[in-house]
């Protein structure tokens, strides 16, 4: 059975809930793309569900056990969720605030790219992230000039392998995307109240009238900080996804939680983290919770043209990558070692590696490192000989 009293989802937009992923893909390339609800209206009536869009929390009465609305509303709670997310970090240069450069995390802001894109005569895009990289192939697609500069010695470096972003990178560039590594943005450049150009750290002068700033994300923890819970680098929970107040949970990507795969405490900016830690809540409200606490394996995804990346599991800088497959076919997978124990891997245009992967890595089997040099090696051949005969 499921939870028979009232819930209530509050958020700040005015749209009801929609999929993020393809604001930075598909809904660019696509000139008359429509967001994708996450339900229809109709589940909501159905499931009892009130939706509270257009308001935002500005205050947990946790004596009180209330949230206060910037409506004026107050809401009385027996167990409160805080999913508040991130919110896109800034770049502090003179310029920042002209007309035309934008960011891109909500459905307002994929619109407004959008519209942008329609009468732009050339993009620059600072930094080298997921949706940076995302926006460069949807703009690229539409034939626009793309210039993409990251701080960093590669893109995607937080994320992906030495090997996968260089491939990546190249990639790109094939497509007619300028990439310049090691270099940002000192200033931006305008004309009447609008962007034309920027200059970056090394003096270079960039022409652009659209330019997307992405630069990561921040954890959106006000709400947390204001009821005093604890903070650091995001919302503080347990293994349960609990606060320092039991009764209120944090999930998604303004949580930081303790992760038994990495044996520390992350924060995950994913929409699987996000929706499986929504599950884990959810059975531990309603009585169910699992003793073992959350610890789901991490798995991302990114489309950028025509390349689909897929990565299962977690890598840090030290762990030893090898390679799986051709990188010149333009299907391949990294996998990455941290010893003998397989932690991670990262899969282009090859979806069969990257199931075969998140099984894997969730039993905590994998091939020795040595095998990867067998011709002919398949994880999908190497994960299906693992299943018990009938």
């Amino acid at each position: 059975m499921g939870h028979a009293g009232p819930l209530t989802l509050v958020g700040d937009e005015s749209a009801p809930p929609y999929q993020r992923p393809p604001l930075s893909k598909e809904h660019l390339d696509t000139a008359d793309a429509e967001p994708l609800p996450l339900r229809g209206m109709q589940f909501f009536a159905e499931q009892r569900i009130e939706l509270c869009t257009g308001a935002s929390a500005t205050m947990i009465d946790r004596s009180g056990r209330r949230v206060h609305l910037s409506d004026g509303r107050q809401l009385p709670y027996d167990s409160l969720v805080i999913a508040c997310g991130a919110t896109n970090r800034s770049l502090p240069v003179p310029g920042s605030d002209l007309e035309g450069v934008h960011s891109l995390r909500t459905l307002a802001d994929a619109e407004a790219v959008r519209a942008a894109m329609a009468g732009c005569d050339s993009a620059l895009v600072v930094g080298a992230g997921f949706i940076g990289l995302e926006f460069a192939a949807a703009a690229r697609k539409r034939g626009l000039p793309v210039t993409v500069v990251e701080a960093a010695a590669r893109p995607l470096g937080r994320a992906l392998s030495a090997e996968m972003a260089e491939h990546i990178a190249e990639a790109h560039r094939s497509t007619g995307v300028d990439l310049r590594l090691g270099t940002g943005v000192t200033a931006f450049l305008g004309d009447n109240g609008r962007v034309r150009g920027a200059i970056g750290t090394d003096g270079t002068e960039y022409t652009a009238d659209l330019v997307l700033v992405g630069i990561g994300v921040v954890p959106r923890d006000e709400l947390a900080i204001q009821a005093g819970l604890t903070v650091d680098d995001g919302i503080v929970v347990d293994e349960h996804l609990r606060t320092s107040d039991p009764d209120i949970y944090a999930i998604g990507d303004c949580a930081s939680f303790p992760h038994p795969l990495q044996g520390n405490r992350i924060r995950l900016e994913s929409v699987q983290n996000a929706t499986d830690q929504a599950r884990h809540v959810a059975a531990a409200i309603l009585g169910r919770e699992d003793p073992g606490g959350y610890r789901e394996l991490p798995w991302f995804w990114s489309h950028q043209g025509p390349m689909k990346l897929q990565i299962a599991g977690l890598r840090l800088p030290d762990d030893r990558a090898l390679v799986l497959g051709d990188p010149a076919e333009g299907k391949f997978s990294v996998c990455s070692y941290r010893g003998e124990r397989l932690v991670a891997v990262e899969s282009l245009n090859r979806p069969a590696d990257h199931m075969a992967a998140r099984r894997l890595l969730a039993e905590g089997r994998a091939p020795a490192p040595e095998r990867l040099d067998d011709p002919g090696f398949s994880l999908k051949v190497f994960a299906r000989a693992l299943e018990p005969t009938p």
